[in-house]
């Protein structure tokens, strides 16, 4: 399984527009139901509108009815060879937006090998965490 999880990783990487980093990253998360929706980077001139890998790929999930996920792999770097050696790890609003669907041991897979959520976002910004500080969802 976890061979093609980074082999689709890799795959999707193939697909990134890049062209202002020249950093092209790969995502790949199996949702529970076995599928494995992959996604990449899309960067734009105006750098706040382009999209990352991982998010990229959790949104393709999620229009496609898919809320449960059981593992995400990512792979990025400039070459082949670095995506496939070099861990390539989520950014804060990528795992901010696994925290929202995914628990604090869920499982990610780097070039380096598996690591939790929590790992990289020790304290989730979510419902729970919200409701610690006396804010909750209007109840209308």
């Amino acid at each position: 399984m976890i061979q093609n999880m980074t082999e689709a990783a890799l795959a999707a990487r193939e697909n990134a527009y890049a062209p202002y980093s020249g950093f092209f990253v790969g995502a790949a998360l199996r949702g529970e139901s076995g599928r494995i929706y992959t996604g990449c980077n899309v960067e734009n001139a105006s750098y706040s509108m382009g999209i990352c890998a991982e998010r990229s790929a959790v949104f393709q999930a999620l229009a496609s009815g898919e809320k449960r996920f059981r593992t995400l792999a990512v792979s990025g770097g400039r070459t082949n060879e670095d995506a496939k050696l070099i861990p390539c790890v989520p950014c804060g609003a990528c795992l901010q937006v696994l925290s929202e669907f995914c628990s604090p041991d869920f499982p990610i897979l780097l070039a380096d090998g598996v690591h939790k959520l929590s790992d990289f976002l020790p304290v989730q910004f979510n419902l729970s965490s919200l409701s610690q500080f006396g804010c909750h969802r209007d109840e209308r």
